[in-house]
This record gives structure tokens, C-alpha cells and sequence, in this order.
């Protein structure tokens, strides 16, 4: 993590690098194309296990090299395998540090575990209350076992990783300015805008057929102090 901010290798994982490398990297999976989805996987799992920025960047950058179908499996399996990490490494490692920062959400996630069990971290999943990498960090800190979590996350993050994949394989067919204005580019946009709102309403009447309460949402005032938190002392 240090080398990640002391090499400043974060622009590695911005998107107008992906952008400007994919040519390069297109013809390097036409030639390697099982040494470039391992390597891909390598890097999406240390940057998911080590809660590094870049994961979307990294999604989009699976649709655009792999396409729709592969890079849903690659995506899914990559994103899955770095979120188990990073509960083990919460769970074993950062214990201490991880209750400190996030205790007050952690009472939230465990009364909902304890109510709900799988299903909770199931809707996490679905409807993105809380950050992908604060959930993988809260939920070591539970009593979930590891294959529990990580069967429940790869199922319940497939729909939003398919909606990723499918408008980074749009993005990576632009190569002009009129081509932003592709259907296929604003039906994939569409969607990334729409989805945590449908799943939101569908767990939401779920919820209210089965008489389950609904999930505290974060208030301006906790979004403001984790915001604060964040921040870098000056």
C-alpha cells in the first residue's frame, strides 16, 4: 500500500490511461491472452484485497479487453477472490484499526447479520449503501465465515459487475467523438444510473413482503465526518 502512494501508481488505474494503453493492450491479449487475464487478475486482486482505488477503472477496463462474457467471469471471480482478502486481512491483521475507523458502522452491519445472516451482506451487495471496499473491510470484523462471504458476494455483485463490464465494452468502442453518442454507450450509462435505484426499490418491496426492517441509510452528518476523517492532516 505504501509503494502504491510512494510510486504514485495510482495513474496506472485512472481511466484515461486504460484509454490511451488499450490499443497496446489489445494487441498484447491477441498475443497472450492467458498471460494477460492472469496478470489482470493478479493486479485487480491486489488492488481489491489492499482496498487501493481503482476497481471501477479496472471493471471497465475488463469489458473493453475481454468483452461481455469473459469479462463478467474474469471480473467476477477477480473482484470476488481480492473482497475475500480483504475481510481475511480485516478479520486477522487490521483488526484494531478497523474497529476504531468504522465502529459505528460495524454495530449497524452486525445487528444486521445477526438479524438477517447472509441475506444482509447479500443486499449490501445489491444496493451500494456503504463503499465496496468498507464492506469487505466491516464484514471481517463479523462472525460470517469467509466461504459464506465470498459465495454471497460473487453472487450478489454479478449484476452490477455485469452492468461495469458491459459499459466498459461500450467505452472501448469509441474512438471518436460521435461515437459517445452511441446508443449502446447511453443504454450502458442508463444503466449504471438506474441500477442502485431499481435494486434499491426491489429490496425495498422485498423487504416489505417479508416484513424485514429496512437498512439504516447513512446520514449527511456521518457522510460529512467520514469525509472529515479522510481528509489528510495539512
Amino acid at each position: 500500500m505504501g509503494a502504491f502512494f510512494l510510486f504514485d501508481l495510482g495513474e496506472y488505474l485512472s481511466l484515461e490511461y486504460i484509454k490511451d494503453s488499450q490499443q497496446r493492450f489489445q494487441a498484447l491479449y491477441a498475443e497472450k491472452a492467458a498471460t494477460v487475464i492472469a496478470v489482470y487478475m493478479l493486479v485487480y486482486i491486489l488492488a481489491t484485497s489492499l482496498s487501493l482505488p481503482g476497481a471501477a477503472v479496472l471493471t471497465l477496463a475488463g469489458g473493453a479487453l475481454f468483452g461481455l462474457l469473459l469479462g463478467t467471469v474474469v471480473v467476477s471471480f477477480a473482484s470476488t477472490i481480492g473482497a475475500t482478502l480483504a475481510c481475511f486481512v480485516s478479520r486477522f491483521v487490521l483488526q484494531d484499526w478497523v474497529q476504531r475507523r468504522f465502529g459505528q458502522r460495524l454495530a449497524t452491519v452486525n445487528q444486521g447479520v445477526e438479524r438477517e445472516g447472509s441475506f444482509y451482506l447479500f443486499t449490501l451487495r445489491l444496493v451500494p449503501i456503504f463503499p465496496f471496499w468498507m464492506i469487505n473491510l466491516v464484514m471481517g470484523l463479523t462472525r460470517m465465515k469467509l466461504r459464506t462471504f465470498f459465495w454471497v458476494s460473487q453472487v450478489g455483485m454479478l449484476p452490477g459487475t455485469l452492468v461495469y463490464v458491459n459499459a466498459g465494452r461500450e467505452l472501448g468502442r469509441v474512438d471518436s467523438l460521435g461515437g459517445i453518442l452511441s446508443p449502446g454507450l447511453i443504454v450502458s450509462f442508463v444503466l449504471l444510473g438506474i441500477f442502485p435505484l431499481a435494486m434499491k426499490k426491489m429490496m425495498a418491496w422485498y423487504r416489505s413482503r417479508k416484513d424485514i426492517p429496512a437498512i439504516p441509510q447513512e446520514t449527511p452528518d456521518e457522510r460529512s465526518g467520514a469525509k472529515a476523517k479522510n481528509m489528510p492532516e495539512q
